[in-house]
């Protein structure tokens, strides 16, 4: 027995007839021998380049185990179903059941999308407050040039600072001489 990875892309069409399809498909799986470990309905993505007439897929991703001899049987059922788009069938050492990079991509795409639409919230709601008027803003300016007047710039600090030290340094002088 081989642990298998089954990925299928379904006509997007199906989707109100998903579910009987879904249940028809894993009954063939049981019928050639497969046991399904796991079943991830990633669902419709848009597709990287069109398949046929179809720019969107619904994807199903299976983890199963079953015989090396009839993946050529379960491949023949997949090519002549008229339901998938593309099929793709990997030997993989282990089942693992996490998420999908698929799944994973979808969630963190939504995740974006809120924080954008989050974000443009806040900015209408920025715009959407009243602006100051011009007679409020010349109060502003002139309040914060009277601060500046009332403390000491950083230069008249360090110039003072300069001659105290300088004053230290002499008086050390004298008294080692």
């Amino acid at each position: 027995m081989n642990y298998y990875e089954l990925t299928l892309i379904l006509n997007p069409d199906l989707a109100s007839k998903f579910d009987p399809y879904k249940e028809h498909f894993e009954s063939v799986l049981s019928q050639l021998g497969f046991n399904i470990h796991y079943c991830e309905n990633v669902g419709i993505r848009e597709l990287a380049y069109t398949i046929g007439i179809n720019k969107k897929g619904h994807y199903l991703i299976y983890q199963l185990n079953g015989d090396p001899a009839n993946i050529n049987e379960l491949e023949t059922k997949i090519k002549y179903d008229n339901s998938v788009i593309r099929h793709l069938i990997l030997k993989t050492d282990i089942v693992t059941e996490a998420d999908s990079f698929l799944t994973q991509d979808t969630k963190e795409a939504k995740k974006r999308a809120e924080e954008r639409a989050h974000e443009a919230k806040l900015k209408a709601q920025v715009q959407q407050q009243p602006k100051p008027t011009p007679s409020e803003t010349k109060v502003d300016e002139s309040s914060s040039e009277e601060k500046k007047d009332e403390s000491p710039s950083s230069e008249e600090e360090s110039s003072t600072t300069d001659e105290t030290t300088s004053e230290k340094t002499e008086s050390e002088n004298e008294e080692q001489a």
